[in-house]
């Protein structure tokens, strides 16, 4: 299992170009893979892409590559012909004005076009040189992720180990409502009747107040629920999407509890297991 947080970092000289990469991600409830490199890099975009996709599913993820050469890549070339004809234009200016025809060279190679100047890029090159830097820091990258979901894990499954004492509570609980349901309605029988109690009457009222708060169908729903939190947590290496459905029926089931709850001792561990699995619902969030 993985965190959607993780982060990677390489820089190093190769040749006469300096390189960097830098691999981070925050939650999100999709892939949103954003690239960020200097745009004569651009060809290898999809190949950085598709490594990022093949080992990602979710998260916010933040990639920056640069790629700096301490040899200069710039090649400059002159057009003698435009710098003649600015010369000539300045000179019919300045004849205009009544002003020397003196032109200084630095006013003429600053016009545009006089100076042009280009850069050469070998794009394969450039990806031999980035290519071991890239995967270097995705597996650092990765390699965090994983760190932190098996942290995040241990702390899912210890709450998952709470829920599970709510629910065997519940379970436990259902002859002991019986049982009071039983003894209340007895006495209040017995308040009024005194000896001359239908005991029949009792059984009658009893079932009366089981079949109207019953939480044997919770309980059971619940159970099931836990269970396929507990192999989501397990066997599926991506489960956060799951995870997240799964809490929100379980919540459903422990509301129900709750609102059909007569006994204090009930709610005490209702309020239990909400925070439990509350805690739970959140920590989903951020697994990929």
């Amino acid at each position: 299992m993985n965190s959607m947080t993780g982060y990677g970092y390489k820089e190093i000289m190769a040749d006469s170009t300096q390189v960097s990469v830098e691999i981070r991600s925050v939650n999100s409830r999709f892939l949103d893979l954003n690239i960020n490199m200097p745009s004569f890099l651009n060809p290898l975009e999809s190949r950085f892409r598709k490594l990022l996709t093949e080992n990602i599913i979710r998260g916010k993820v933040d990639v920056s590559i640069r790629a700096k050469d301490t040899n200069s890549t710039a090649k400059i070339t002159a057009d003698p012909q435009a710098a003649v004809l600015y010369r000539n234009a300045i000179a019919e200016i300045a004849r205009a004005l009544g002003q020397s025809e003196d032109i200084p060279l630095s006013l003429i190679i600053e016009q545009e076009g006089v100076l042009n100047i280009t850069h050469e890029y070998d794009v394969e090159c450039y990806w031999k040189k980035i290519e071991p830097v890239f995967n270097d820091v995705l597996n650092e990258f990765l390699a965090d992720r994983k760190r932190e979901g098996e942290n995040l894990k241990k702390d899912l499954l210890a709450k998952l180990d709470k829920l599970d004492e709510c629910a065997a509570f519940f379970k436990q609980w259902q002859p002991e409502m019986e049982k009071r349901f039983k003894e209340n309605i007895t006495a209040k029988f017995n308040e009024l009747l005194g000896d001359h109690v239908d005991e029949n009457k009792i059984l009658e009222e009893t079932a009366s107040l089981m079949i109207k708060y019953t939480i044997n169908e919770e309980i059971i729903r619940l159970h099931s629920h836990l269970a396929a939190l507990r192999k989501e947590l397990n066997e599926n290496p991506v489960p956060g999407k799951r995870m997240d459905f799964i809490c929100q029926e379980a919540n459903r089931e422990i509301n129900t509890i709750g609102s059909k709850n007569q006994f204090t001792e009930v709610g005490a561990m209702v309020v239990n297991a909400k925070d439990a699995l509350e805690n739970i619902r959140e920590q989903s969030k951020n697994v990929e």
